[in-house]
């Protein structure tokens, strides 16, 4: 999330260097890539080659949820298994917890869902410091 909210920082502008990504964000340079890569697999960034390459977001700010980020490079939000397959447990049908995990697993999406990169890029800009530990 950190390093789409770097590259959103400059979204009107130039390419953001997997370099400057990493320095700016403490990511080591090979993680980033990985995750790089599933970003723009995903359809959220596509890549400038050459000295002055680097990622674009292929759309604004406001058009990439969070959801869609997180699901790019975690898969589904269901905090467990058996939330989204519950032929993985017997007791499926009547367990509370499930049911719990369940409610918190669509809290979570809808959170994510409503939420927006430039919406995070707003909170930064209003709070002390641009951390984007998330």
């Amino acid at each position: 999330m950190r390093a789409m909210l770097e590259i959103a920082e400059h979204s009107t502008g130039r390419p953001v260097d997997l370099n400057e990504i990493s320095k700016k964000q403490g990511i080591s340079k090979k993680y980033l890539h990985a995750l790089l890569v599933q970003l723009k697999n995903a359809g959220l960034l596509t890549s400038v080659r050459g000295n002055t390459g680097g990622y674009l977001l292929s759309r604004k700010p406001n058009e990439i949820t969070l959801l869609v980020v997180f699901t790019a490079l975690e898969g589904n939000v269901e905090l467990v298994d058996c939330v989204t397959h519950s032929a993985l447990c017997a007791r499926a049908g009547d367990c509370a917890a499930r049911k719990f995990w369940e409610r918190l697993s669509a809290t979570i999406r809808r959170e994510l869902e409503s939420t927006t990169l430039a919406d995070l890029m707003e909170e930064s800009r209003d709070s002390a410091g641009a951390c984007y530990e998330i």
